[in-house]
């Protein structure tokens, strides 16, 4: 007969451990890193131990240090040298060992930056078979070497250096197994830092990178232009950027960032934006339209920038930040972005082009679909003409050739879908901008 006793276990004095900080990443890595996996999808660990080094030199050329930045990978090494300050030669050893160590905590020295937790070096530290850092300052250097977040070695000498820092790691094999990176997965991640620091040069295994027109060129790269409902619409503001358009593919489609960090869960920002865009179309015309049919077969990017970010998790893949800084007083994430998307001021900022922008709004909410007649290089924004009488079919040649796009059932009795549309003429609605 099996004996089926559950065996206890003591609870005691000696149950209770006390791990240092390598111990602790090494036990428990999907609290620091996410998934382990072996480089075959792009949110594997082996990414974003890459991702937290190149955050840290993103932030220097956020703070006006450092226009290029070199990586180097093959199939098991890592190599990112930047050229920012450089780490502080006392302190190279302590801000990739010694955790909530860092210069993430001083926001006088980075605001606004994506790092606050004093964690994301250590992590590549203790989880790499071998670390190297070495920081140039002024004609020095001081480097030191770690076997998986243990000190072997360090030195100081005299560098005839550009100052910056030099990060080089091989991911421990015993914890990723039989991993390699994928290239086409590092381009992204890279294409991403690009499109939200435009003017930055990142040299990728000497193949160069670089946006200067920054989420207009995302969305141009993400997209076909022959897919289009109107020419991508670009709006940069004080730590707001945003662009968007209407395609043709089914649902809603956004790319959103938090002072560089590409969060693909969104967040209190992007839920902010989804609301911008319906509230600013009803309050231009005047009319309660459907939410659902505004953002209809939406393809937009938007980057946000705030003082010391909450993430909901150190992986940072969703925004939970209720203000646009840690200050109970200051304006909420929801206020600032749809202040930003008024009508009001976008017409009134004729510059940037967004007064043409509500024009080709009304005129899509009005015509339908029709291919613009010029583009504009300086400017996202090109006003879309009017249809000429041969364009203004009926309403049921116009629900067929809806049908075509949106296969939505028509709604009866609608002469011209006015003053609101059906759900199968919606097809025009969806190509709304705000």
């Amino acid at each position: 007969m099996t004996d089926n006793t559950t065996k206890t276990v003591q609870y005691n004095e000696d149950s209770i451990r006390s791990l240092d900080w390598r111990e602790h990443i090494r036990l428990r890595p999907g609290m620091y890193i996410g998934k382990l996996g072996d480089g075959s999808a792009p949110d594997d660990g082996i990414y974003v131990l890459l991702k937290e080094v190149v955050d840290n030199c993103i932030d220097e050329h956020v703070m006006g240090n450092g226009k290029v930045i070199d990586i180097k990978v093959t199939d098991h090494r890592v190599e990112i040298r930047d050229f920012g300050r450089g780490i502080p030669l006392g302190k190279v050893v302590e801000v990739v060992s010694k955790i909530n160590t860092g210069g993430k905590y001083d926001s006088g020295a980075f605001q606004k930056s994506v790092g606050l937790n004093g964690v994301g070096t250590k992590a590549v530290n203790a989880l790499s078979s071998y670390f190297k850092v070495q920081s140039y300052r002024e004609g020095r250097s001081v480097w030191a070497e770690f076997e998986r977040g243990i000190l072997t070695n360090t030195g100081e000498e005299i560098a005839n250096e550009r100052n910056g820092t030099l990060v080089s790691f091989e991911p421990d094999d015993t914890v990723f197994k039989n991993f390699h990176y994928i290239p086409q997965y590092l381009e992204n991640m890279i294409w991403n830092y690009c499109y939200l620091n435009a003017g930055l040069t990142i040299s990728f295994n000497r193949q160069k990178f670089v946006s200067q027109n920054g989420l207009l060129d995302l969305l141009r790269n993400k997209t076909d232009a022959d897919a289009l409902r109107y020419p991508i619409i670009h709006l940069k503001g004080p730590d707001l950027e945003i662009a968007l358009t209407h395609g043709n593919q089914y649902g809603e489609e956004y790319y959103s960032f938090v002072n560089g960090q590409y969060t693909t869960q969104g967040g209190t920002h992007l839920a902010a934006w989804r609301e911008a865009i319906v509230k600013t179309i009803r309050d231009h015309f005047g009319k309660d339209y459907d939410a659902a049919d505004i953002r209809a077969s939406i393809i937009s990017a938007i980057s946000l920038r705030v003082q010391e970010p909450v993430f909901e998790s150190q992986t940072k893949t969703k925004l939970g930040s209720i203000n646009m800084a840690p200050d109970s007083d200051t304006t909420s994430v929801r206020s600032f972005v749809l202040d930003f998307a008024k009508p009001s001021k976008s017409e009134s900022n004729s510059r940037s082009g967004n007064a043409r922008s509500w024009q080709a709004s009304k005129n899509w909410l009005t015509n339908g679909p029709k291919k613009p007649t010029s583009t504009t290089k300086n400017s996202a924004i090109v006003a879309c003409t009017s249809p000429t009488k041969k364009e203004r079919i009926n309403t049921r040649q116009r629900c067929s050739l809806r049908k075509a796009i949106r296969p939505v059932a028509p709604s009866p009795s609608r002469a011209m879908c006015k003053p609101r549309p059906c759900s199968v003429c919606a097809g025009s609605l969806s190509t709304a901008s705000a």
